[in-house]
């Protein structure tokens, strides 16, 4: 009996330990991340006030009213940093580089050659304060809330018309709150897996240039994306 006693005191003392946070930690996260956009678009309506139900109707067809903007989703490679103010509570900052997406519209008329608008470059800087419930164990589970700065950058839309190609910008820039829930697996010397869902709501103007006559807008856009990653980091 006390020979296995001292085998198992011997194999706990060499064995690698997990490395749990503790405050004034830091850790580098290198994660996948989709951005899955959740728009509401209000294509239709604001295009007819700003230019009238004809050219809304040979833009979009004849069911203009209804006509949205469409966002696609894109995966990235994304960094993030949190630091660790107790075990409990860390502070979250996303570094991702940008995320371009492909823009659209729901339909189509006469007067519109295609419904491809071009794509966006948008730069979703995030920070999140989050409660890690139990941080002394393999399965460390948070929940955290923020906010996020849109930029739009690169954001040079073109709508391919019977008149020719009409410029579409986005606007303006934006902030937004930020909720978050996930999970860290501490592995050895530092190491871990992390599985993290983020919701970020945030809205900007579309506006259309036809024909060098001025922006009007068109559109009062939400993009309200899910952002979900997966990935590893470090403990340092």
């Amino acid at each position: 009996m006390k020979k296995s006693l001292l085998v198992l005191a011997l194999a706990a003392t060499f064995a690698p330990a997990l490395a749990y946070a503790e405050a004034g930690d830091i850790v580098v996260r290198l994660r996948a991340t989709n951005i899955n956009p959740s728009e509401d678009s209000s294509l239709g309506k604001y295009t007819t006030k700003a230019y009238g139900q004809g050219l809304a109707d040979a833009l979009y067809g004849p069911n203009s009213a209804g006509a949205e903007l469409r966002v696609d989703s894109n995966t990235i490679p994304e960094l993030d940093l949190s630091y660790y103010v107790t075990k409990n509570i860390a502070l979250e900052l996303i570094l991702a580089l940008g995320t371009k997406h492909d823009v659209s519209t729901s339909s189509k008329g006469g007067a519109l050659n295609k419904k491809g608008l071009g794509e966006v470059n948008l730069l979703p800087p995030t920070l999140t304060a989050q409660w890690h419930f139990m941080p002394d164990t393999t399965f460390d589970p948070y929940v955290g809330a923020g906010v996020s700065y849109v930029r739009a950058m690169d954001n040079g839309l073109t709508a391919d018309t019977a008149l020719g190609k009409q410029p579409i910008r986005i606007d303006r820039n934006s902030w937004g709150p930020a909720i978050q829930a996930g999970f860290d697996v501490n592995l050895t010397d530092g190491w871990l897996v992390n599985f993290d869902v983020k919701k970020i709501w945030f809205d900007t103007d579309v506006k259309l240039n036809v024909n060098g006559g001025g922006w009007k807008k068109i559109d009062s856009l939400d993009i309200d994306p899910l952002v979900v990653s997966v990935g590893i980091g470090k403990k340092f």
